[in-house]
This record gives structure tokens, sequence and C-alpha cells, in this order.
């Protein structure tokens, strides 16, 4: 097998589809029967008993769901403020959030952190591994930390992983680890620009959702990553002159440390944050504010787990632009209301020849179908090829994980 280089693996010869406007066609593919393999193998662990769990949510559960996807306060008791918007009180939703988490409804609660903004990377990866060793290279691959996500999805490139790198430079020696350890060939896909990220999966039926007062009203903080980085090794980024704002990496990389697990499930988590780091309460939540308005700081809040909840049809749409309008086509895309995740990545062609990813999600397959087809109109002749991957098993999920905090140096 060769080492990774620009490339990074191969692709089998496979056919691909051609013509993206021809909506019977794109039907005639992608309608297909529900798979028992979205509603098991997708389960490991688990199993099919994982979805009765969403028959026992009760409406206070939907709310909780729904509303603190979009973010949560920044004050002292922010359970309690998130609370009296939810009609309830501070230790009841701190239970029902223990009870959400404990019965894998939600993946996680706390903050996402952009890590490109600390000089970090996000970076998508696909290989082929034969049936017969799938399991061995699902287990190579998720032994390695720096993978994020894992998917199973219905393609040559059956596995899909993402590497959360706290060094961008590292990417090279990160994924030869894995093709060593795994035994096979791995192809990257950077992200070469971003048009859109937004995942919110409410739960059907959907209860209003309240405002919370201190979340912030827009889901994701919207950033250029072609901005300048706040690096936690302490490059970068010229800040206004507000202290708050103004370049820590020490702070910011033991606040991300301590964090990024979740967010402490007690009245005053701040402060339990803030008792680790040796600040004090308003520091930490300065310097969330801090993070949030560099971008560093996507949203704190709840991550779903989609499939449990309902999203059994999750597609990574890939598609074949002109390159001249695949920019403005993408921030069209990325408009769209059923799209979750929209980026340009490289092509390797004659392999693989798309360069737009639009995530799409849906309760089945049959709700999909039009989706896509939307999207295949929206995109008319500037297409050449498409395809869609429909993601069968979360093989991983755990976030982003930096290590400790640098030792800092000891005055002499």
């Amino acid at each position: 097998m060769r080492p990774f280089d620009a490339i990074g693996g191969v692709i089998a010869g496979r056919p691909v589809m051609t013509d993206a406007a021809a909506a019977p066609a794109m039907r005639a593919r992608h309608d297909v029967p529900e798979a028992s393999e979205a509603s098991e193998a997708f389960e490991r662990p688990g199993g099919p008993d994982a979805f009765d769990a969403l028959s026992t949510l009760d409406a206070l559960d939907r709310r909780i769901i729904n509303t603190l996807q979009r973010g949560f306060p920044l004050s002292p008791r922010p359970y309690a403020q998130a609370a009296q918007a939810l009609g309830t009180d501070e230790t009841t939703l701190i239970g029902r959030l223990r009870g959400l988490l404990a019965r894998g409804l939600l993946t996680r609660f706390g903050p996402l952190f952009q890590i490109e903004r600390a000089g970090g990377r996000f970076v998508l990866c696909a290989c082929h591994a034969d049936a017969a060793r799938l399991d061995a290279v699902i287990a190579a691959i998720n032994a390695h930390p720096e993978v994020a996500h894992n998917y199973e999805r219905t393609h040559h490139l059956n596995l899909w992983f993402v590497l959360a790198l706290e060094r961008a430079e590292a990417l090279p020696a990160v994924i030869a680890r894995i093709q060593a350890d795994a035994g096979v060939a791995v192809l990257a896909f950077p992200k070469e620009r971003e048009f859109f990220v937004d995942l919110y999966l409410p739960v059907s039926p959907v209860p209003p959702i309240p405002y919370v007062p201190g979340a912030s009203s827009e889901p994701f903080v919207r950033f250029d990553t072609a901005g300048p980085p706040c690096a936690l090794t302490g490059e970068g980024g010229d800040f206004d002159a507000d202290p708050d704002h103004a370049p820590d990496p020490a702070f910011d990389r033991a606040l991300i440390h301590c964090s990024q697990a979740g967010l402490p499930l007690l009245p005053a988590p701040y402060q339990a944050l803030a008792e680790q780091l040796h600040r004090t309460e308003s520091a930490v939540m300065a310097r969330f504010s801090s993070m949030r308005a560099r971008g560093l700081l996507r949203r704190i809040g709840a991550v779903p787990h989609h499939y449990r909840l309902g999203w059994r049809a999750n597609a990574m749409t890939v598609w074949d632009v002109d390159d001249a309008q695949v920019d403005a086509l993408g921030a069209r895309i990325g408009a769209l209301h059923f799209v979750s995740h929209c980026y340009r990545r490289p092509r390797y062609r004659p392999e693989w020849p798309y360069n737009l990813f639009a995530m799409i999600h849906a309760h089945t397959r049959a709700d999909a179908v039009p989706q896509i087809e939307q999207l295949a109109h929206s995109l008319g002749s500037a297409c050449r090829a498409s395809d869609v991957l429909w993601s069968t098993r979360v093989l991983k999920k755990t976030g982003l994980r930096i290590g400790p905090p640098l030792p800092q140096p000891q005055p002499r």
C-alpha cells in the first residue's frame, strides 16, 4: 500500500450518476426500501431497542431537546435560567439532561468548538474496508484519539471519519499511523470552503420553542475560515482592546480541555470549571463569550443522537459542479432549510469527481428523495455527476479531544 500523499488513497472504479437534473433517474436510484441496516446495524451498540426510547419522551423532554440545541445561557445559574423558560425547575432540568445522555438520545451537552479558529483542523477522511476485515479496520481507526466521528456509508469508500487535529500540520503523520494500523489507504477531504453548518434536528411533534434569555439567537457562530487563527500555542489573532477578547492561548486551551467532554451538570457549571482552572467564574464566562465572538466557540448546547431521535435517513450527497460556479451554488445549496452541512472539498479525478458536499437528514429515505431532487434542480446544468452516500452505522462520535494544557515555563 502506498503511503499517504496528495491523493492519499485509491478508489476502485464504479459507476457515477450523470445528469444530476434528471429527477426520475434520481428517484429510481435513491428511493429504496428502508434497509434493515438503517434500523439495526446503525445502532451498534444498542440494537433496535434503542429506538424504543423515542416513545418514552414526554413534552418536557422534547422541549429540552428542541430548545437547547439552539444555545444555552452564559450566566451564574444557567440551568435555572433555561428551566424557567422551559416551564420547569433547575433540578428537574439537570436530571432530565442526565437521563437523555444516559439513554443515548443526546451524545453530549456542552461547548462545541471550532478548532480551526485555534490553529487546528477538522478533516474528513474515507477508506475502503473489505467485509472480511471490516470490524478489525473499524477498531483500528476508532482507537486513534484524533478520530472524532466515524460512519459506515453505502459506497465503495464505506468508512468515513473525521479527524479533529489540534495542529493542522499533524495531518500527514496521523493519516500515516491510521493507514499502518488499519492496513487501508486513506483519502483526505479537507474543506476548501464552508458554506453552511447548522445541525438542528427537532423531535416531532415539535412543541413551541421558547426564548431562553442569554442563549445565542443564532445556533452557530458564523466565521471566515480564511481569517487569522487564535492559536492555542500562541500565534495569531488581532482582537479589539477589550481585555476579555485579548489573546490568552493558555486560558483558551485549558478551558477547552476541561469542557470538551461536556458542561458540568451542576447548578453553577461555570463555577465548577473555574475551580478546576483556578480562575473566577466571571473570568470563565467572559472567556466563553470571547471565544464565541472570535468564532472559536460555535455554541453551547445539546448535541442530539439523530438516529435515536428518529432521523434515520442521513445522506451525504456529493456533486461534481463546475469550478466557476461552485461557490455561488454552494451558498445557494447551504441556504436550503434541510441542508445541515455544506462544503467545497477537493476532487480526486477520475475516481472521485465530486467537489460539493451537502449533508441532509430525514426520517425515512423516501422523505429524503424530494430533498435530493431539489438539490439537483438547484444545481442544474452546472452539475455533471452526483452520488448519495447513506449512513448505515455510527461507529464513533466523541467530538474534539485535545490534550491537557502545556506546562508553563517556571521563572528562574
